[in-house]
């Protein structure tokens, strides 16, 4: 296969050693083709400025202004004791604030000489706050002075473009080393068919590349990010589409439960019928449970929507025909909680065996790290001889120890915590493939599971079951409003003399300072700016038991908790021993106690949307009404109360989702899904452009299945080598 020599050029020939190590080892960039990848952040117009008004905090910034005037100072310190030190303050403006740069010392002669009042200039460097005014210390600038040719030539026409940089690289010297490469981009092999991109009028790939770089318009610009968008999103959807291609050929049994067998008899057995969406979900998984080809399928529901039950009744169905069934769960809490919930809702048809079991009966065993010798080994046995038709552990499953008699249907909880190798690891015990199913309780909007999950096809339930109570939430300003906060706890009391019982979460353990892996630990900005660590479970569980709610049964729930103790505390609080649980997000996802009914986040700002969301959804789950109060210090106006705000005002995830991934730039949320391949997205926003990946998937599905090998592609085969090198398109939806 050809590749593209001019593109393929490393960095280090054609823009020397030190520069091509920097841009290496900070931005990524290898080649002459990563290079013309790096696109600019955004445009600045030669007669427009920046807006100083809205800078970020601790970020590199790249702004246009004008100095306003320039001082020097002279003081004593230590280095020059009398008097000699020199501070040279410059204030820049551009019409919408004002910013102060600061030179010191040696560093101040040349930019004394050169930014005199009415100077245009570039400057780039780390937004601080000093005296409570914003200020750069030391920035890099280049002047804009618009006669000499070379600076005419490199900002050439209005458009100015700024680059994502670092401290050690100024965008403007980025600039001047994609003008170096930009007439290779003549060379660039086109990805996508001529058909797809004369029937949608985009322009070419050199041409878009030339454009973004080098624009003259603001039209220049929008033909070109429309061009890079499609590329983005349809090499993606190939490589994805062609993941599905390849999973479709493999061999799977067929797993179709008996009429009247172990499914029937738990039906019959069930005290309320199943909602509509469980019923229609539950018939996609059965209708692809009887295919001679694994079954890939994200089943996304609402927390609480009953997607367990749905998960149950598919594992029955696959014992039923003869096979076992393994669920995955993230944590061992969660683990027992599943097994014991399995267990409560099949009763005697989970005693396969045993006197008193039922004649359909199977054996639901449970398995995790921290089980005692014995338990494990009759476990493993319980496995291998096909005796336990269900088992529910952690990743303790995947161990080589662990052998399956016949393995026929793998279900993931929560799938954004295990990787792909862990999912594979565990389909490789089949004999064939197993079928797989992976649930998520966090809502994903449609594109992103197109694009993250785009090789699981996917089932939404989004009714919630009958009997589900409505859960009111609100935010508790307790920096402005103190009384708000007196009253919360007020409401907890009020909650457990009903009979009811209550969670507080807080974000951290409380015990971090004996670890001195973390004691030297970064702080980050917003912990240094609100100068106060998050609120921890130990200290907050003290404070209440002693305070506010002095008197009432509180105990203490965390990860770093052995696992039978936690087990316990679970066990107690469930049985409504506890009336007060103080935890960290442990809790966070699978755990079931109909009876609590209120919940109170502390800093509840420091969690993110889905995962307020995730929490929020541990009450309300019996029939008294839920109630979630959003604690925080955060001020009116911050981005962070808009966040909670928003949190409070609706109980729909999907909304919720949106709002999230609005609020987030993309990379964080695709975070953990984009294993290698995904950071690939530079131009694509997965929530504005939902209908180019739509579209995308459409063709390249279409594509796919008209020539799988890709073989009269050629362009779009090294864009796919690119992005994926052999193996990562295996594990392509790792994360």
């Amino acid at each position: 296969m050809d590749l593209v020599p001019a593109l393929e050029e490393p960095l280090k020939k054609v823009l020397g050693p030190p520069t091509a190590k920097v841009m290496a080892e900070h931005l990524g960039l290898h080649t002459v083709g990563d290079l013309l990848h790096h696109y600019p952040r955004r445009y600045e117009e030669r007669g427009q400025l920046t807006h100083l008004a809205d800078l970020p905090m601790d970020e590199h910034v790249t702004v246009v202004a004008q100095v306003a005037d320039a001082r020097l100072h002279t003081f004593a310190s230590t280095k020059a004791p009398r008097g000699k030190g020199q501070r040279l303050e410059v204030t820049i403006t551009d019409g919408s604030g004002r910013l102060q740069l600061v030179f010191f010392g040696n560093g101040v002669h040349k930019p004394h000489k050169e930014l005199l009042p009415g100077t245009r200039a570039m400057f780039a460097g780390k937004v601080s706050v000093f005296n409570r005014r914003l200020q750069l210390a030391h920035p890099a600038y280049e002047l804009l002075r618009g006669e000499s040719d070379e600076t005419v030539e490199t900002w050439a026409g209005a458009l100015i473009p700024i680059y994502p940089a670092t401290a050690k690289l100024e965008s403007w010297k980025i600039g001047k080393a994609i003008q170096t490469v930009l007439p290779s981009a003549q060379e660039a092999v086109d990805p996508l068919p001529d058909s797809l991109r004369e029937g949608r009028g985009l322009v070419s790939l050199p041409e878009a590349l030339l454009k973004i770089h080098r624009p003259h318009t603001k039209a220049d610009i929008a033909d070109a990010r429309d061009r890079l968008k499609w590329d983005e999103a349809f090499v993606l959807q190939v490589a994805l589409a062609r993941r599905r291609h390849a999973d479709a050929q493999l061999p799977a049994v067929a797993r179709k439960p008996k009429p009247d067998g172990l499914l029937t008899a738990f039906d019959d057995r069930l005290p309320f019928t199943l909602t509509e969406g469980q019923q229609k979900v539950s018939k996609e998984i059965f209708d692809d449970l009887a295919t001679e080809h694994p079954m890939h399928r994200l089943l996304q529901g609402e927390v609480g929507s009953g997607k367990t039950m749905v998960a149950l009744r598919a594992m029955l169905a696959v014992v039923d025909a003869g096979g076992q069934a393994a669920m995955l769960a993230p944590t061992e809490v969660l683990a027992q909680q599943h097994h014991r919930s399995i267990v409560e809702m099949m009763g005697e048809l989970a005693e396969g065996g045993m006197l008193g079991g039922a004649d359909q009966a199977t054996k639901v065993v449970l398995l995790t790290g921290s089980m005692g010798a014995a338990a494990r080994r009759q476990a493993l046995l319980d496995l291998v001889t096909g005796e336990a038709g269900i088992v529910i552990g952690t990743h303790a499953l995947i161990e080589d120890k662990v052998q399956f008699h016949d393995l026929g249907l793998v279900v993931v909880d929560e799938q954004h915590r295990f990787g792909v190798e862990q999912r594979d690891a565990l389909r490789g015990k089949g004999k064939q493939p197993p079928h797989l199913l992976v649930m998520t309780a966090t809502p994903i909007p449609r594109t992103v599971a197109m694009t993250v999950f785009g090789d699981l096809e996917t089932s939404v339930l989004d009714q919630l079951p009958a009997g589900r109570s409505p859960i009111a939430s609100h935010v508790v300003p307790a920096a402005d409003k103190p009384h708000f906060l007196a009253r919360a706890w007020e409401r907890v009391r009020e909650e457990v003399g009903n009979g009811h019982q209550a969670y507080v979460v807080c974000p951290r353990i409380g015990d971090e300072e004996d670890d001195p892996k973390k004691a030297g630990k970064q702080k980050s900005p917003e912990d240094e700016a609100e100068k106060r660590p998050p609120l921890a479970v130990l200290d907050v569980a003290d404070q209440l038991s002693k305070g506010p709610l002095s008197g009432l049964k509180v105990e203490v729930l965390h990860g770093r908790m052995h696992p039978d103790d936690k087990d316990a505390v679970m066990r107690r609080f469930a049985a409504g021993e506890t009336d007060v649980l103080v935890a960290t997000t442990v809790i966070e996802v699978g755990v079931n106690v109909p009876n609590a009914t209120a919940m109170v986040i502390m800093d509840a700002d420091r969690f993110g949307v889905s995962q307020l969301h995730q929490l929020r959804g541990r009450v309300g789950r019996g029939s008294a009404p839920g109630l979630c109060l959003l604690v925080t210090e955060m001020p009116e106006a911050s981005a962070a109360r808009q966040r909670l705000n928003a949190v409070a005002s609706t109980l729909d995830g999907f909304e919720l989702s949106r709002i999230d991934l609005e609020q987030r730039r993309e990379g964080d949320v695709l975070g953990q899904a984009q294993s290698g391949a995904r950071s690939s997205l530079r131009v694509l926003a997965v929530i504005e452009d939902e209908e180019i990946i739509a579209e995308a998937r459409e063709e390249a599905a279409a594509l796919v299945a008209a020539d799988p090998e890709l073989t009269g592609f050629p362009g779009l085969r090294t864009a796919l080598d690119a992005l994926l090198d052999e193996e990562r398109e295996q594990y392509l939806e790792k994360g």
